[in-house]
């Protein structure tokens, strides 16, 4: 038998050659191949290493990209990559100008549809299997591969809802590994663990069953002739159907299936051993282990302290806090909507509730932000890890639309620290006895300060401070921005005409402070980490307007389109908000 089948395959027409007995090889050769390239180039790796098996067979038994296959998440798709024509450019993985680390539908015919956040999978599979329906393509298939961390999300079972009362021809895959980047939580999570152990349970009282689904399973994801087999069979039931895989996230590589949370995206490593390789530990602190820190001592201090997070405990660094206060610590499952209502009702009844929520994730409780929080103006700390560029993830997790969708929003404290003591003490103030809803929001990445844990002080609502004073030009930042704009200004020979500004507050703006630099400047220069639609500098020519100042005004930040994947060095120096370009944008206007 040939060793080198991955060699001679680039797409699925070329994987169909191979005789069934061929395919487990496959899988062994497609595994080291990610194993080999994330080793050095880094990625997300158990996810992919999980699903290897049914990603060969999905590929081996229906007709890609004609029929349609969608990935929830995407972190699990890099075998379908692989084998769809992107093996040769698999090593630009999530690099500058290289491919997307999730399924793209610009990127490829057989990435049917754009994935980057949970649960969708099910919606976008079924609205293809309607439309199929009605364009009267009825052999046409259309598959949905979700985890069982995804399916627990409330999107995921309103499709579920709609699917089993439809005729679309939907096969619905759960990938059940038992995990998503933290262990799975909740009700749903029990239940299939209890149907793995009692397969009685699979027949009676199922609750996929319930909702009219054909359901078959739980069957062994990595026994590639089973799921060959009864994927085979699931060909010719019409209608809603759904299979259960039981798999093992990081299969194949030892410290991948023992260690399954770090290894979902490890760095790099040792494709032999698999051990990780040691970095050169930063002398300074994570943006989100500031955060979680600092939520443990306010919450030694103040038991009305309470921390929620829809699914991202070790990300966001609550996990922290579950270790000290497990009582006062919610996961919620991928659950971003009644993560925020949660936190809502806590608010009714005179708890704190710190909830935790990336910048990009936050978008999908906006509803929730207004009517459940803001509208009745509870005190709920919105706490939005991740905001700005966030780097190789991409346009997926760029948090940069969160000051602009959150600014418009009534009663909303809106405040962005420069560094970590400014986190640690809006944390700190937080808790204060607050009256109104409050978003804080920080980056990814380490911060720049090593001694940050100073005594607390309480910041006042709307006020910012300035930081280098001039006498002709204006530059005002909000949030970290701010130290690429300090490195600027010490690459100009001659900087004593530029004052520097840290707003901190967008909403309240510091309108006394405004009123002295707009008389006192010329030229302002506003510079941000989000959407120059509607952002903070928007909010600056809004207050220009309404006091009739003719300043000339020069706003920079990201510009209106979706910004790609790369270090967030490299795209900071595309869109111009690194140090050396910035300086050139303060230079040219004098």
């Amino acid at each position: 038998m040939s060793k080198n089948l991955l060699e001679n395959i680039s797409n699925p027409e070329d994987l169909r050659k191979l005789n069934p007995s061929q395919l487990p090889q496959l899988a062994k050769e497609l595994r080291e191949f990610i194993i080999d390239i994330i080793a050095t180039k880094e990625g997300h790796l158990g996810a992919s290493l999980g699903v290897i098996e049914l990603t060969i067979a999905l590929h081996y038994l229906f007709d890609t990209p004609n029929d349609l296959l969608v990935w929830d998440v995407g972190h699990q798709a890099y075998g379908h990559k692989i084998l769809t024509g992107r093996k040769d450019i698999f090593h630009t993985n999530r690099q500058f100008g290289g491919i997307a680390g999730f399924p793209s539908r610009k990127e490829s015919k057989f990435d049917a549809f754009g994935v980057g956040h949970s649960s969708t999978s099910i919606s976008a599979a079924l609205g293809m299997a309607i439309a199929a329906n009605l364009k009267n393509e009825t052999e046409k298939h259309h598959i949905a591969v979700i985890g069982d961390a995804s399916i627990a999300s409330g999107m995921a079972f309103e499709a579920l809802n709609h699917a089993g009362v439809s005729n679309a021809n939907l096969l619905i895959i759960l990938n059940d590994n038992a995990i998503g980047i933290d262990p799975s939580v909740g009700a749903l999570k029990e239940y299939l663990t209890k149907v793995k152990t009692d397969k009685r349970l699979a027949v009676q009282n199922n609750i996929i069953k319930a909702l009219n689904f054909d359901y078959s399973g739980p069957i062994n994801g990595h026994d590639l002739p089973k799921v060959l087999e009864e994927l085979e069979r699931l060909k010719s039931v019409k209608g809603p159907k759904f299979l259960h895989v039981i798999t093992t996230k990081g299969k194949g590589l030892q410290q991948a299936e023992e260690d399954q949370v770090t290894y979902h995206a490890p760095g790099k490593f040792d494709k032999i051993s698999g051990k990780r390789k040691k970095r050169e530990k930063s002398l300074y602190t994570k943006y989100q282990d500031v955060f979680g820190q600092t939520i443990v001592e306010l919450a030694s201090k103040n038991n009305k302290i309470v921390g929620i997070t829809p699914a991202m405990l070790t990300g966001s660094s609550l996990k922290l806090m579950l270790e000290k206060f497990p009582k006062r610590t919610f996961d919620v499952g991928i659950a971003e909507q009644h993560a925020v209502t949660l936190a809502a009702g806590m608010a009714t009844q005179g708890l704190i509730p710190y909830c935790n929520i990336y910048s990009t994730f936050l978008q999908r409780a906006y509803d929730q932000v207004i009517h459940d929080v803001a509208l009745q103006n509870l005190p709920v700390i919105f706490c939005l890890d991740r905001a700005g560029l966030v780097g190789e993830d991409g346009a997926t997790h760029h948090g940069v639309f969160d000051l602009a969708f959150l600014r418009c929003i009534p009663n909303l404290i809106i405040f962005a620290p420069r560094n970590e003591i400014e986190l640690r003490n809006i944390l700190y103030t937080a808790q204060l006895d607050l009256k109104q809803p409050i978003a804080i929001r920080y980056p990814r990445g380490t911060g720049t300060i090593i001694d940050w844990k100073q005594p607390f002080k309480k910041i006042d609502t709307g006020t910012g401070i300035c930081l280098k004073k001039g006498h002709k030009i204006a530059i005002l930042s909000i949030g970290t921005i701010a130290k690429n704009v300090s490195e600027a200004l010490n690459l100009i020979e001659n900087s004593s005409n530029y004052s520097h500004y840290d707003m901190r507050f967008v909403s309240p703006l510091d309108e006394k402070l405004l009123h002295t630099i707009f008389e006192k400047h010329t030229l302002i220069f506003t510079v941000e980490d989000g959407t120059i639609k509607g952002g903070f500098g928007t909010a600056i020519l809004e207050f220009a307007s309404q006091n009739k100042y003719l300043n000339k005004i020069k706003i920079l930040g990201v510009p209106d389109k979706f910004i790609e994947h790369g270090s967030v060095f490299r795209l900071h120096l595309k869109l111009g908000l690194d140090a050396y370009s910035l300086a050139n944008h303060f230079k040219l206007l004098i």
